[in-house]
């Protein structure tokens, strides 16, 4: 299933949700194991994988982390082909001072901001997508 592709549509019905809980992005070795199951995102890089985790998962398995971030996801099925809808909310999120890390997946984009600033990008957002 293709997802929408229209900016104006992709705006209008974004429809972002907040979800609970704290989220970290850690750096492991590749020799690290860690379940599946507890791994939201990754990324392999030269350096080692980067994992995005519920903080409390990276706190029983001792890993470090210096940003605690809050997840927003756009319910709206993207296409990953779809153009300016990152730079629409990220624009309007940096106009508020928000600072955001976007993984964009294949069903949906998900946002993470500073836990601090979870309820002020959730407004932002809604009020981009005329909500």
């Amino acid at each position: 299933m293709a997802g929408e592709t229209s900016i104006i549509e992709l705006l209008k019905t974004m429809s972002p949700i907040l979800n609970e809980g704290e989220y970290v992005f850690c750096t492991i070795p590749a020799s690290q194991a860690i379940d599946q199951a507890h791994i939201i995102g990754s990324f392999k890089e030269k350096e080692g994988l980067t994992v995005i985790i519920d903080k409390t998962i990276a706190d029983r398995l001792n890993l470090s982390y210096v940003y605690i971030a809050a997840w927003i996801t756009l319910t709206v099925h993207s296409s990953l082909e779809s153009v300016g809808l990152t730079a629409a909310f990220s624009t309007a999120l940096a106009k508020e001072g928000i600072s955001c890390n976007v993984v964009a997946a294949y069903y949906h984009d998900h946002i993470f901001v500073a836990k601090k600033d979870a309820i002020k990008a959730l407004e932002v957002l809604k009020k981009l997508s005329g909500q």
